[in-house]
């Protein structure tokens, strides 16, 4: 599914959001400086974000 700016930016707030207050990430982090919007951004490229979109018609 193509996902719209605002729709992808809603995920990766809202992932970031649950890794900054605690939430184990998806994905090894590399980076030592990585921040919770990037780690999101990579786990959402991966298809592991346990999130899903709902459209109403």
């Amino acid at each position: 599914m193509d996902l719209s700016k605002y729709e992808l930016a809603r995920i990766i707030g809202a992932r970031a959001l649950q890794l900054s207050m605690g939430a184990p990430p998806l994905i090894k982090v590399s980076r030592a400086k990585a921040t919770f919007i990037d780690i999101a951004q990579e786990e959402l490229d991966s298809e592991l974000i346990p999130l899903a979109v709902l459209r109403e018609n």
